[in-house]
């Protein structure tokens, strides 16, 4: 486990690792982490194609990771940090999980939860969001330019 007392950006920064690592196996660049009193306990990136699982993003195996290291499948006092906001499935996870906040990059526009009224958040999630955004698009971007 890696303590670190940073910033947002230092974490989206670890994050985008993560996201790195996905793009690099050809899969949607979408990395996360999940911190607990400014130490990294999870970390994980997009694995859909390669696990064949429409479920593996990046948010849910981090939420696993994390409640697995934690030992309580309750995350409140935990901020996940994810390079694109996540979908509804994801939303739900991290309202049962009870995140205590979310920390993301870029907005996704056409399968991002804020499209959803009223949110599927926990209600004490917090949202930050835009930390490092031009960076996260930009492998986004990269990857689907590749693919067209």
């Amino acid at each position: 486990m890696e303590k670190i007392d940073f910033t947002d950006q230092y974490f989206m920064q670890q994050a985008l690792k993560q996201a790195k690592e996905a793009l690099d196996k050809d899969e949607v660049p979408v990395g996360a982490v999940v911190v607990s009193e400014g130490t990294i306990i999870a970390k994980a990136h997009n694995m859909t194609e390669t696990l064949n699982d429409v479920t593996a993003h990046a948010e849910m195996l981090a939420i696993t990771a994390a409640a697995e290291q934690l030992g309580s499948k309750y995350l409140p006092n935990c901020t996940l940090y994810v390079t694109l906001e996540p979908c509804t499935m994801c939303a739900g996870a991290i309202n049962w999980a009870q995140i205590g906040r979310i920390v993301f990059g870029a907005e996704d526009e056409k399968r991002g939860f804020q499209r959803l009224n009223p949110s599927p958040l926990h209600p004490k999630t917090s949202i930050t969001s835009g930390i490092l955004k031009e960076d996260c698009m930009a492998l986004l971007k990269q990857f689907f330019a590749a693919k067209r």
